[in-house]
């Protein structure tokens, strides 16, 4: 088990999401940031499915129970083992009576903690990804204690990756979504000239934009929706549906983020810059 001493300010136990639900109204839930957990799993030699911890904004403090071996990703945060630094995207043994400490945000949002074999909470419709109406929990607690296998002896391949890292990249690449051609020209030029600002309005489910374009007085019928998928509400907002997003909307469907935009967006916070360009 890991015994959970400080449990941060969100962290919750994702894989890459439960899929094949969505016409029952189930979201894909999984990890914001699948490109630093495929790095991360891929060091362990896990399975593409592993379950990790994403750790948001602040981290929590850990007390392994068994031996294992861990990898850090995604966002940059100060992070100690038994006192010491340690990095992202580097192979680190762990014993039992180990404890993993969580600082100072550096870059990013969102840090992610893989180890040997994944986490081992409960498998719901094909996923261990937390998502509240389905799960009962959304994320982990003071004295919880989340299950994993004992891994000894374990000889990675490649012990670290020097990876290029995207937590400065501001572009997100998009594609048309299917309400495209309903934007005015302006509209598309004010869309791809500028920048907009990450809102405070931003989480699992969707990232709000500060700026709008015009307002407009298009109407659909309810339809699908993807993580990705950028609605154009009424009075000009754009709402980015992430993981946690509704399986359907009526707001115009404007465009799709790409999934590595995905992974981009999901380390701003409030406050960061994003532009969009086709791919």
């Amino acid at each position: 088990m890991l015994k959970v001493l400080k449990a941060g300010f969100f962290t919750s136990v994702q894989d890459l999401g439960r899929f094949h639900h969505r016409k029952k109204g189930v979201p894909v839930s999984g990890c914001m940031d699948q490109q630093s957990v495929y790095k991360a799993n891929t060091l362990l030699e896990n399975d593409d499915r592993s379950a990790v911890l994403e750790i948001t904004m602040t981290g929590p403090t850990l007390l392994f129970e068994k031996d294992t071996y861990i990898v850090l990703g995604g966002a940059q945060i100060s992070v100690t083992l038994n006192n010491e630094p340690i990095q992202n995207y580097k192979v680190y043994p762990v014993k039992e009576g180990d404890i993993l400490s969580y600082g100072k945000l550096k870059k990013g949002f969102r840090s992610y903690l893989a180890l040997k074999g994944g986490f081992k909470t409960k498998e719901i419709l094909g996923s261990r990804s937390f998502y509240v109406p389905i799960t009962n929990v959304n994320r982990i607690e003071e004295g919880d204690e989340v299950p994993y296998g004992e891994h000894r002896n374990f000889a990675p391949k490649i012990s670290e990756l020097k990876v290029d890292s995207f937590l400065d990249e501001t572009v997100l690449e998009v594609y048309k979504a299917p309400e495209f051609d309903l934007l005015t020209d302006k509209q598309l030029e004010n869309l791809f000239s500028r920048k907009f600002t990450v809102s405070k309005e931003n989480n699992r489910m969707a990232y709000q934009l500060s700026e709008t374009l015009e307002a407009h007085q298009h109407s659909i019928l309810t339809s699908a929706t993807l993580p990705g998928t950028i609605q154009l509400t009424p009075s000009g907002k754009l709402i980015v549906l992430m993981k946690d997003g509704q399986t359907t909307g009526g707001y115009p469907r404007i465009l799709q983020l790409s999934d590595r935009s995905i992974s981009v967006l999901a380390q701003k916070r409030e406050g960061n810059m994003v532009s969009f360009k086709f791919i």
